[in-house]
């Protein structure tokens, strides 16, 4: 068994299903360079973990073999999907669905690319299934490319395999009034981790990171009609505004609203952060913090 400190991933997520917590994220040691597959770490108590459990090595032949980031795991038509973000020499940067009968794997990739552009920098590719059932994946187009850091929206098929529609600009991080350069140079804006929540009073809701004056930080924007491609108003007080990011938020077996990201933010440091968060009908708030 680990303990939460002793789990050395970015960007976590966490799937909550059969009485169990599953915990995903980008492999500490091979974030930035080769990498060899993903793990999932499971409990019930979000401090001891069994793992690092194996689910996705990459098939023979596989297109990808570096920069493996961001994995999130939905259950969806009675498959475990996950949304993951590769990279190659020959290709560029995107977000592949793969496929699992059970949350641990092995997944495998439902198509031979990602649906993401191929001519597009694409990470960190997330799950958005709206009021009448309709998938999109909502996705960064990467400041490298673009300059000014961009969240993205499509369409996907029912059966997740394919755009069902054009991509779109749901927002840019310089809209924001916070967002300040990774670089120090004009424009080199980051957006990083979307993932879409429905507050209680049906305001639909996303977090996402970028670097603040203060570091790396996690903020909220606001859908301006209730719908994903509607338009989108930004929160000037940031839900962390430091040392931390890609986070996301799940209900814990006894149904209080969790958030988790990693933190520090430090190339060897980063570790998975819960933190208690209340939920005030139109936005959500940490407690802990």
């Amino acid at each position: 068994m680990l303990r939460t400190s002793e789990i050395h991933i970015r960007d976590p997520f966490v799937l909550v299903h059969g009485g169990k917590y599953y915990l995903y994220g980008s492999r500490g040691d091979e974030t930035w360079g080769h990498c060899t597959g993903l793990d999932v770490y499971v409990g019930t108590d979000l401090e001891n973990w069994e793992g690092p459990i194996n689910c996705f090595t990459p098939p023979e032949g596989f297109w990808s073999d570096f920069n493996f980031w961001a994995p999130e795991v939905h259950f969806v038509n009675g498959k475990f999907r996950m949304f993951v973000s590769f990279k190659s020499e020959t290709r560029h940067r995107g977000t592949q669905i793969l496929v699992s009968d059970t949350p641990t794997g092995n997944f495998v990739p439902m198509t031979d690319y990602p649906v993401t552009p191929a001519d597009w920098e694409c990470l960190d590719g997330t799950l958005y299934t709206d009021p009448e059932g309709k998938h999109s994946i909502v996705f960064c187009r990467e400041w490298t490319q673009v300059g000014n850091g961009e969240i993205c929206a499509m369409p996907l098929s029912d059966d997740l395999t394919a755009p069902a529609g054009e991509p779109c600009v749901l927002f840019r991080a310089g809209d924001t009034g916070w967002s300040r350069s990774v670089t120090g140079k004009p424009r080199d804006l980051v957006t990083d981790g979307p993932f879409l929540y429905t507050a209680g009073s049906g305001r639909l809701m996303m977090l996402w990171s970028g670097y603040s004056e203060n570091g790396y930080a996690v903020a909220a924007a606001y859908s301006a009609d209730g719908g994903l491609y509607g338009g989108w108003t930004h929160d000037p007080n940031l839900i962390c505004d430091r040392n931390g990011g890609h986070g996301m938020l799940f209900r814990t077996l006894s149904g209080e609203l969790m958030f988790v990201m990693h933190s520090p933010n430090t190339v060897g440091a980063e570790r998975p952060l819960f933190v208690r968060a209340a939920d005030t009908g139109d936005s959500v708030i940490l407690l802990d913090r």
